[in-house]
């Protein structure tokens, strides 16, 4: 009779610890976090944020171009928001490194970054006091026209990657039973000792 108590003991104990392992590592990637970048004029801005919608403040942010090669480094604002000038005209992946081994990534075309580019040309070039429109091809409107829809597109294209990142998800679900069920291992496990005693 010891020996059949002390084996369900020891299974208790393993379910247990087992149980805890299994709820440590979920809330690392139960936790997600994003980041959304665009392009407006000569600059990029990026917001970064947890699901839930917590902002990534502090992050480290990193900036590659299409080889791999690291272009620049910066730190989110208390708003998870950061933002700097286009370093090269390239493909741009915008890396996040959030707190506890928190990762994202965001990734820029180069068609973008060309047509931002071009624009400013344009608009730089000449320095004359007509109205928009005045003296443009079809084809310089109807990059204006792009760049405006992009720019009024942006919030929308937020806002959907804030729809993806809220709620809970599997793993976070997964965690919160862990812990339910490791809080249950506890409680037998000092209800079978208690009786033990007695």
């Amino acid at each position: 009779m010891e020996k059949r108590h002390n084996i369900r003991i020891r299974l208790m104990i393993l379910l247990l610890l087992s149980i805890i392992v299994i709820s440590d590592s979920l809330p690392a990637l139960a936790h997600k976090v994003t980041i959304f970048a665009w392009v407006e004029g000569d600059t990029i801005f990026s917001v970064s944020k947890f699901s839930g919608g917590r902002r990534a403040k502090n992050a480290q942010v990193l900036v590659y171009d299409r080889e791999g090669k690291q272009l620049l480094e910066g730190r989110t604002d208390d708003k998870g928001e950061f933002s700097f000038r286009i370093p090269k005209v390239t493909d741009l992946k915008i890396v996040l490194n959030a707190a506890m081994g928190h990762r994202a990534e965001w990734t820029i075309p180069e068609s973008e970054i060309v047509q931002a580019v071009g624009l400013l040309e344009k608009k730089g070039g000449g320095g004359s006091s007509q109205p928009v429109g005045v003296g443009l091809s079809k084809a310089e409107m109807r990059e204006l026209i792009e760049d405006s829809l992009k720019k009024e597109l942006r919030p929308i294209k937020m806002v959907l990657t804030e729809l993806q990142s809220k709620g809970p998800s599997l793993t976070e679900v997964i965690g919160g039973i862990g812990y339910i069920l490791g809080l249950m291992g506890v409680a037998i496990y000092f209800k079978y000792r208690r009786k033990n005693r007695e």
